[in-house]
This record gives structure tokens, sequence and C-alpha cells, in this order.
């Protein structure tokens, strides 16, 4: 049996385009999804890329430095022991022979393993000079941040939003 009334077949029209018309409005909908960023949702990210370019420029302070120990103090403890045994070796960044005239954060961001900490290292022998990009990871341990990676190469800059 169908239904031949109009009002009836209206009503019911009109109700399934209820949940519709409401989910437009936020009622019944996700309200996270499309609510705005506040302060204290954005305040851990802003902390994760403070901490990070500040461990990492600590540990460029240091190899400018030669101060081993302040280098280490900045890795996260499973980074500590190979340090000990490669950082004042010939290609170590603590290395005796060469010297760290410029050191520069080139960009921050959120990677896969943690902040990633891009800088342009420029290393001389002499009066030889060589900038080579290296790429710290920087990790939360605990209530403290270490690096807990470096490797060569890093990230380009993220182009600035304007808006």
């Amino acid at each position: 049996m169908g239904l031949t009334h109009p009002r009836v077949a209206s009503g019911i029209a009109l109700l399934a385009l209820v949940p519709l018309a409401l989910g437009g409005c936020g009622i019944g909908g996700d309200d996270e999804a499309t609510a705005p960023v506040t302060e204290t949702q954005r305040a851990p990210a802003e902390e994760a890329a403070a901490k990070s370019r500040e461990r990492v420029q600590a540990y460029l302070d240091a190899m400018a430095a030669k101060d081993v120990d302040a280098g280490r103090s900045q890795l996260c403890a499973p980074m500590q022991k190979p340090f000990d045994a490669a950082a004042t070796g010939p290609n170590g960044d603590f290395a005796d022979h060469f010297t760290v005239p410029q050191a520069t954060i080139n960009d921050v961001r959120s990677g896969p393993h943690g902040q990633e900490v891009s800088t342009a290292v420029t290393v001389a022998v002499g009066t030889r000079k060589a900038t080579r990009p290296l790429l710290f990871t920087v990790t939360r341990s605990g209530a403290d941040w270490c690096i807990s990676a470096e490797a060569p190469g890093g990230n380009t800059p993220e182009p600035a939003v304007t808006p």
C-alpha cells in the first residue's frame, strides 16, 4: 500500500531533509572538524617547534665552540654513545681540524619521526669553506626535548603563508 495523501508525502520529505539542514548549521555534526583552531590547540605545535629550534641551535653553538659536552647534552640517550665514538674523529662534528664560522637554521617542521630542523652549516679548513645542509630530528623524551637523529640534507623552507 503506498502513500496517496499529499500532506503525508510532503511531511515525510520534509523530515528527511531536517538532518541535512541541521548538519549545515553545526547541530548534530562534528563540531571539531569545522571549529577554528584555538590558542590551546596551537600551543603544543608551537612549543614543539620552539623547543626543537632551541635544541638544534644549542648543538650548532656547541659545534662552533668545540664544546663536546654541550653538544652531547642536546642528544637523546641512544645517540650519546655513538656520538662519543665519532664526535672528535676525522669526520665528526667536533673534529679539531675544522671550524664552524656559520650555522643557520633554515626550517622547522613536523616530520614522521618528530620535528625536522633543516640547517646550513659552513665548515672551514684553513681558507677553504664549504656549506652543507644537515637535517636534525628532535623528539620529546619524557618532559624534555632532544636530538634523536642527524643526517645530511634538509627540507627547503616552506613558503610564507599570507592571509
